[in-house]
């Protein structure tokens, strides 16, 4: 997969300003978030391709917000090279509501497999979805085969690059 690739270090540092971005909106809003990235093997986390992706996804969730009536109150995206990052401040939507939407978002759409929607409650608890989600390559439980590490990172990212230029117009160009 073509693309900037980031290091370990990299990642977890993006995840750690992710967290504390989530605390401060929380603590700001005290309302629901939606927080938005990508399932994205490897060392590459975004390139034109995944951002296409990104961009679709990013625009299911706010139509979805709209029909359920919420108000954004708040927001937050990135496009780094550590990946494509949407943080929604949502209020007047209960949480589990809203981790419907996801769940929803992330199984009708061809890309949704790709799509990564965690939902925080004002108290800053992770809903979690029932059920669990199948792995792109094996349709197996995705948990189960990354646990076990049954595939390989090149196996998962040709498997996403199938997933996105099966469903997206544009060949790859970075």
């Amino acid at each position: 997969m073509t693309g900037n690739e980031i290091t370990l270090a990299q990642m977890l540092s993006r995840r750690e300003i992710r967290a504390a971005t989530q605390k401060s909106f929380l603590e700001k809003h005290h309302s629901s978030l939606v927080s938005f990235t990508m399932n994205i093997p490897g060392p590459v986390k975004t390139n034109t391709l995944i951002r296409q992706a990104f961009d679709i996804g990013e625009i299911l969730i706010l139509e979805g917000v709209a029909r359920l009536g919420a108000k954004i109150l708040d927001a937050s995206e990135i496009h780094e090279s550590t990946g494509d990052e949407l943080l929604l401040a949502v209020a007047k939507a209960e949480p589990e509501t809203l981790k419907e939407l996801a769940v929803h978002i992330e199984g009708a759409s061809p890309l949704g497999r790709l799509f990564d929607i965690d939902i925080l409650s004002s108290e800053g608890r992770k809903l979690s979805r029932e059920g669990f989600r199948s792995c792109i390559v094996c349709g197996k439980q995705a948990q189960e085969c990354a646990r076990s590490r049954t595939h390989s990172v090149s196996e998962l990212q040709e498997a996403v690059m199938e997933i996105l230029t099966q469903n997206l117009s544009h060949k790859e160009g970075d």
